[in-house]
């Protein structure tokens, strides 16, 4: 790997354009590079792609990627967690108001944002609304002509839930946490995106685009980077349908929001409060029209939040480290972006096999959450530490407020 500066490093080669870096201090794994180079090697690339300090293998393509394209969209480059993202908001709480106990807050959160999935995602899926509060109700009748619209040329994508998941968790590395600042502040913060539907329409797309690919006689190194060409029906379909998904997430995580301030301000737990500042509500799986070096392109971030000069932000930790609030820097060769996070150091696999519930006990200390088997995958050792992440990225973003969670719910 050759350096071009103190800030991030190069992977170059005749073959394809640039991959920039911003991995000083933390691991990147071979297999990622192996995907990057991949990706990089597609026509359509504008300049080239920028790489997060989180980065990581992911599915199709790699997660913590900033990918800027003319001409064509890469479905798998999104993922099947479109619009997946962050909510943030201070409260006027204090630290020296919560009671010593904090299971009775937990047990509230959890009372009142359905998490998790059971019963394969049946109808007596716990992680999914049997009866939607009337507040969701009144939300999806915002969302649901675009929803319609998308069902009735890709019918598939209406085969699941979608009123039903609307202001739900969901599970693997989706949170809700109660959270510290740096002056003891009281924060919520929730990680999701747009659940099922948004799975089904990323899945659909991306089966879509190897068809394509197969009927234009496209070749390419891994079929995951399959693509879909401007200009062609599947094309504006994926965008159009990409748009409304992110629209559900961020309407997820918003009504999530509004449904633990109440189950909090209900739950006899805590004191009267009211909420301190604005939301920060951010993607960090999706796709965004964007001007950069003299062209307009399409920005497709996977584990990655758009950070121009003073966007809001967030960055969070494991679910026993640090958080972020941070303010852009509008670093321009990172295509304005930062990390969405630690990144993951090791798979799920992996993680269940080294580490043991007394481990995750020990690293989770002083954290109300769940210390069983089934989140052992989401035990902060199997993330990048998030000290040398956020020092790797220290020209893009600045910290405006650093977190620590004290509740932590889990699907």
């Amino acid at each position: 790997m050759d350096r071009e500066n103190t800030n991030y490093e190069v992977l170059s080669d005749a073959a394809g354009r640039p991959i920039k870096a911003w991995t000083v201090g933390v691991p990147f794994e071979d297999e990622a590079k192996e995907q990057l180079r991949n990706l990089r090697g597609l026509p359509f690339i504008h300049k080239w792609v920028a790489v997060m300090p989180d980065v990581h293998r992911g599915y199709g393509a790699t997660v913590g990627s900033v990918v800027p394209t003319v001409g064509a969209v890469v479905p798998a480059a999104v993922g099947v967690d479109i619009g997946c993202g962050m909510i943030a908001v201070r409260t006027t709480l204090r630290a020296d108001q919560l009671p010593d106990s904090l299971r009775g807050v937990r047990s509230a959160i959890e009372a009142a944002v359905p998490h998790g999935r059971t019963d394969n995602g049946g109808r007596n899926d716990r992680g999914a609304w049997k009866d939607s509060p009337a507040t969701h109700t009144a939300a999806w009748a915002s969302l649901v002509s675009g929803y319609e619209q998308i069902v009735a040329k890709h019918p598939h994508i209406g085969r699941g839930p979608q009123l039903g998941h609307l202001g739900t968790l969901g599970t693997g590395n989706h949170f809700i946490e109660l959270c510290l600042d740096e002056a003891d502040g009281v924060w919520l913060m929730l990680h999701s995106g747009s659940r099922g539907v948004g799975n089904r329409i990323g899945s659909h797309f991306i089966e879509l685009a190897k068809k394509d690919m197969s009927r234009f006689h496209i070749h390419l190194p891994d079929a995951d980077l399959a693509y879909l060409p401007e200009g062609t029906e599947h094309f504006d379909d994926y965008v159009f349908a990409v748009s409304w998904a992110q629209d559900f997430a961020a309407m997820n995580r918003e009504l999530m929001l509004r449904s633990t301030v109440e189950a909090l301000k209900a739950s006899g737990e805590l004191p009267p409060f009211e909420l301190a500042e604005s939301a920060v509500n951010c993607h960090h799986n999706y796709i965004s029209r964007e001007h950069h070096f003299g062209k307009n392109c399409f920005v497709t971030r996977k584990g990655a939040v758009r950070a121009r000069a003073g966007d809001m932000g967030i960055i969070p930790g494991s679910m026993g480290a640090r958080s972020y609030i941070v303010r852009g820097k509008g670093n321009a060769d990172a295509f304005h972006s930062c990390s969405h996070g630690a990144g993951r150091v090791m798979s799920r696999a992996a993680a269940k096999k080294r580490f043991t519930l007394e481990d995750h006990a020990k690293a989770t200390e002083g954290v109300e959450c769940r210390k069983d088997a089934d989140v052992i995958d989401e035990t902060p050792a199997a993330y990048k530490p998030i000290d040398a992440v956020m020092a790797a990225q220290a020209d893009l973003v600045e910290v405006v407020h650093t977190l620590k969670q004290v509740v932590c719910v889990k699907g």
